[in-house]
């Protein structure tokens, strides 16, 4: 398959730009604040994704054609794809989505709350799980509450059942309630700031990190792939290269003399680091 890459002066600023044309800063932050950015580049990692998919689809389809393909797609494209449901409520319902904040859009109580010593996620929106929730914040009464008694009138009293129940969540920490919603299965985590997430013993056990010796900054730790094959395992085996640390490497490989390589050096046409 044949594929083509473009990069310009400008395509480092693109994130920002795309996130606003395409939705995503109008959905992004609290109610109300006005648009957000995203904590990360959304529509870069995206793009590069989708197109390794499509990659391997063309790939994969050349075993029966026998034939090559163009492959396009672009940082707008990938944003609009990645709003997923939001999207689909407008095409299907013609809702235009809001800013819901720490609070998902529909399916309520899914969101973060506040303890007693910080924060904590719990998504537990069917009626069983909700009805868990309450038993184990000792509030059954609120699981019979008109107000809340089904997903739809939930969602309608979003801000007033959020209240309820951080009131009580706030009276302890928040490892106190992760085990008591966990032994329930109802599913909640930590509000990790990024150390806490790499010293986490679930994330240690995913292994995803690996540490390599780096010639300037001695032994670093870098990230894997989230991604693990039962043959073909994935590996850092050395960083990533200085400017211009190959160019003798490469341009030898392409035919070049050692004085031509040193003249192109000297006439600065190509720049190498050693």
């Amino acid at each position: 398959s044949n594929l083509t890459l473009y990069w310009n002066k400008k395509t480092r600023h693109a994130f920002l730009c795309r996130a606003g044309m395409g939705g995503l800063m109008s959905v992004t932050g609290l109610p109300g604040q006005g648009p957000v950015r995203a904590g990360i580049p959304i529509a870069d990692l995206s793009t590069g994704l989708l197109l390794a998919n499509g990659i391997l689809i063309a790939l994969l389809e050349r075993q029966s054609s026998g034939k090559g393909q163009w492959i396009q797609t672009s940082l707008l494209a990938s944003q609009i794809f990645m709003l997923d449901l939001l999207a689909a409520r407008y095409l299907v319902d013609h809702q235009i989505p809001t800013q819901a904040g720490n609070h998902h859009p529909t399916t309520i109580p899914t969101g973060t709350y506040r303890t007693l010593d910080g924060y904590i996620t719990i998504a537990a929106s069917t009626q069983s799980e909700f009805r868990n929730l309450c038993k184990i914040l000792n509030i059954e009464n609120v699981a019979l509450n008109p107000d809340y008694f089904t997903l739809e009138q939930r969602s309608i009293n979003r801000e007033k059942l959020n209240a309820e129940l951080e009131t009580i969540l706030s009276t302890k920490p928040s490892v106190y309630w992760i085990d008591e919603l966990n032994k329930a299965n109802i599913a909640c985590g930590p509000i990790n700031r990024i150390d806490e997430m790499f010293a986490d013993p679930q994330v240690k056990n995913l292994q995803i990190t690996s540490k390599i010796e780096h010639p300037k900054r001695g032994t670093i730790e870098l990230v894997g792939q989230p991604i693990t094959m039962s043959r073909s395992q994935w590996l850092i085996y050395r960083p990533a290269p200085r400017c211009g640390e190959h160019t003798r490497e490469i341009l030898n490989e392409l035919g070049y003399k050692t004085s031509e390589i040193d003249d192109l050096i000297t006439q600065h046409v190509v720049y190498t680091s050693s």
